[in-house]
């Protein structure tokens, strides 16, 4: 049976939050705190949704996808639904995943439960959010200490450049979320709320 995941957000397609088009996955709950986070939404450990893998992607997924994203919150915090959630989208829908996390990928290996997650990893980015050090480029991170690490040779660091550091998604009901690694200032009478 699959562990539950306690979610932040789910944005079915987005073409800055790494290679491709891709579904992005936020996990609920971080207590880094990191001064300057782009997610304060996500550290409350009081999740807005709360599905399996399979569930996730009865709801969210769509055509057309190159992989999935997981970010936060801190996914790491939750490493059974994690290694649920990479196994389903590798094994079952045979997609690439990348992993956002605040931990370094050294307490991580050090953890059997969050260690073998990286069986389904293709790309891990490590650190947590350094206010005093932001990415300046098109690369696909917060800030410079934050660290690539190529679990698989499915990708290489020139796939993390991306087009643009920001998108702005509209939904249906005029609801303006912006995504990405920079804040952008959304003013109008309907809700915004970044991720």
């Amino acid at each position: 049976m699959s562990e539950k995941i306690k979610l932040h957000a789910v944005i079915p397609e987005s073409t800055v939050n790494g290679p491709g088009t891709r579904m992005v996955i936020f996990f609920q709950g971080c207590a880094k705190l990191c001064p300057g986070c782009f997610n304060t939404e996500t550290h409350s450990f009081e999740p807005a949704e709360v599905l399996t893998p399979k569930e996730l992607f009865t709801k969210y997924y769509r055509d057309g996808i190159e992989g999935i994203t997981v970010s936060g919150g801190e996914p790491f915090l939750q490493p059974e639904a994690l290694y649920d959630l990479l196994q389903f989208a590798k094994q079952e829908c045979g997609l690439s995943t990348v992993v956002y996390t605040g931990f370094r990928a050294d307490r991580i290996k050090q953890r059997e439960e969050e260690r073998r997650c990286a069986e389904f990893i293709d790309v891990l980015i490590d650190g947590g959010f350094e206010e005093a050090n932001p990415e300046t480029t098109l690369l696909a991170r917060g800030s410079t200490n934050q660290m690539f690490y190529f679990v698989t040779d499915r990708y290489t660091v020139e796939d993390f450049y991306l087009k643009a550091r920001t998108e702005l998604i509209v939904a249906a009901d005029g609801t303006v979320r912006s995504t990405g690694f920079s804040r952008v200032a959304i003013s109008n009478t309907s809700s915004s709320t970044p991720l």
